[in-house]
């Protein structure tokens, strides 16, 4: 049966009234709200809004990190009759500008005093903007409220107008916007319905990701992405789960100790520097308990993805001496399922976690799906494959490669762009991923590409740089790689290095001279041990997609710099552009 969002919310505050719904940190302490706290709050935000004067069906943005805030102005804004639609907290100005331009935002919450300051340069350009909501502090520009201040006005709108709004709402209404991140040109804005939202969470999250009421997570990851919208704010609405907000994304590995999620979802780049992480920790301990380590890590391999064999000795002896050593320092021995999603893993990095008896459950997905199409699950899993099709979705691969997908959750199209909407909705429902995969017989997926990133060599062969590059990033000294060839007779590869790269050369035995990471881009040995690994690479891989030449970029991508969206993804198209003397010279 389809419901609204207010409808999910309501049940919920009805089932566990007094149970913790979100944790947050005030004065270094935590704090705990209940979901009666949740819905009363949800319910002022939305009279608060509506008091200002927010219209019926009106756009508002949200430019914050995470936190409760962010939540109950998204959810607040739904209540209210609007539509919310995430930014990046990371965003320029320009950025901002573009999406409350593009939607037509009426309102928009701001963080603090910083992301107060980007709105405020851009505000003469959008004609539609009526008033901001600060979230932490106080201004004394014009129209701009606190946080306690659009909560006090609420009173001002009664409880049975605000109903009479909820009431006009329905299934198939628009509930949200997510703007895509944006590897090529601007964002486009998804629109996501309340039926897809509450469908997502009440089959897949419920069923595939067996999320419960008992489970707790720790929200870090973007709040304007897909994936962390499900996870922090839909899918524990509908089953009363528990949230805890970091404190920022450095604090992230303390406040994971601090809570003990029974979920955590990772993006592969979060997954690739924990990975660092242990490896730099490997290097210093003892020869036995390296021993040790790499006998358990052997166990983990081979037990990991049959869980009927983990009550043998040889598997609860590893996890005695090694595993849950490794997961309590973590912040994981909770942890009942570590996701990884967002963009392609390396099937290295999945062997090294599940080597430490950590298995990281892969999901697929995207924004026009409202999340998740595939998953793994302690159920069902395969390594190197991103699941199966969720309960209830559909799911098949066109004649070209092109991974196909239909179902409740598929998105109801991009706002203000009709052309963009049938590039990939066809007239049968299917979505058009832009993926490149295969199916097993047992109905698993992998992804092998993407279709706008397949490289054509000028000897005709098609190849796809993603599986080469998760090779790439497995070197531990490397950061970032990129595959370059397209039209060309071989390829080559840009790579920046780890932040960690000359600790971790100098625990090696190759006898580099370099003082610094600078002078590690000219050192002739640490080069030569780079084209070791690179060489190693290439016996694992066909001819053609062997690397011939590589470079190492003199500083590493960033959001900043504009090589990367706020998800961690290469834009690839800027790499090509902006380090195009680089690529030649590797000619």
């Amino acid at each position: 049966m389809a419901i609204t969002v207010m409808e999910a919310l309501s049940r919920t505050v009805q089932k566990y009234p007094t149970k913790p719904a979100m944790r947050y940190k005030s004065e270094g302490v935590w704090q705990s709200l209940t979901w009666q706290d949740y819905g009363q709050t949800v319910r002022r935000v939305a009279r608060g809004l509506c008091a200002l004067g927010l219209q019926d069906r009106a756009f508002v943005g949200i430019l914050s990190y995470n936190c409760k805030e962010w939540v109950f102005a998204d959810i607040g804004s739904i209540f209210s009759g609007a539509v919310p639609a995430g930014i990046y907290p990371t965003s320029s100005p320009d950025q901002c500008v573009y999406i409350l331009k593009h939607c037509g935002a009426s309102c928009v919450f701001v963080e603090d005093a910083k992301q107060l300051a980007k709105v405020l340069a851009v505000r003469s350009q959008i004609s539609t903007l009526q008033f901001i909501i600060l979230m932490k502090g106080k201004s004394a520009e014009k129209d701009v409220y606190t946080w306690n201040e659009i909560l006090l006005r609420g009173s001002e709108f009664s409880e049975a107008e605000l109903d009479k709004r909820i009431q006009k709402q329905s299934p198939k209404n628009l509930a949200t916007l997510v703007y895509t991140s944006g590897t090529t040109a601007h964002p486009k804005a998804v629109m996501l319905s309340h039926d897809n939202l509450t469908w997502m969470s009440q089959t897949s999250v419920q069923f595939d990701l067996k999320l419960t009421s008992e489970d707790s997570l720790l929200s870090y990851l973007p709040l304007s992405h897909i994936a962390e919208q499900i996870t922090t704010v839909h899918g524990p609405i509908f089953l009363g789960a528990c949230i805890a907000f970091a404190e920022n994304m450095e604090t992230v590995p303390a406040n994971l100790r601090e809570i003990r999620p029974t979920l955590f979802l990772g993006v592969p780049r979060v997954w690739e520097k924990i990975h660092s992480k242990i490896l730099e920790r490997e290097a210093q301990i003892g020869p036995v308990k390296r021993r040790i380590a790499k006998w358990a890590k052997g166990v983990g391999m081979r037990y990991g993805e049959d869980f009927n064999k983990h009550s043998t000795l040889s598997y609860r002896l590893a996890h005695k001496l090694v595993f849950a050593k490794v997961r309590e320092a973590l912040g994981f021995d909770r942890c009942r399922f570590a996701a990884t999603a967002a963009a392609p893993i390396a099937r290295e990095t999945l062997e090294f976690f599940m080597g430490f008896g950590i298995p990281l459950y892969e999901i697929y997905g995207m924004s026009e799906c409202t999340g998740p199409t595939t998953v793994s699950n302690p159920e069902y899993t395969k390594l190197g494959k991103t699941g199966a099709c969720i309960k209830g979705g559909e799911l098949k691969i066109a004649e070209d490669g092109e991974i196909l997908i239909r179902g409740r959750h598929v998105f109801m199209g991009y706002l203000h762009d009709e052309k963009a909407t049938k590039e990939v909705l066809d007239a049968e429902g299917w979505l058009h991923s832009g993926d490149i995969g295969n199916l097993d017989e047992d109905g698993f997926l992998a992804i092998t590409g993407r279709k706008k990133n397949l490289i054509i060599t000028a000897g005709g062969e098609n190849v796809a740089p993603e599986m080469l590059e998760n090779k790439l990033k497995c070197i531990p000294e490397v950061e970032q790689a990129v595959v370059v060839g397209d039209r060309r007779k071989f390829l080559t590869a840009l790579i920046t290095l780890s932040p960690e790269a000359l600790h971790l050369v100098k625990k090696k035995e190759i006898a580099s001279p370099a003082k610094n990471q600078a002078e590690l881009l000219t050192c002739e040995k640490f080069h030569n041990y780079l084209q070791e690994q690179i060489t190693a690479i290439n016996g694992t891989v066909a001819r053609v997609q062997t690397i011939k030449n590589f470079k190492i970029l003199p500083q590493n991508f960033s959001e900043e710099s504009g090589e990367l969206t706020p998800t961690l993804k290469v834009k690839r198209g800027v790499v090509l552009t902006k380090f195009a003397s680089e690529i030649e010279a590797m000619y």
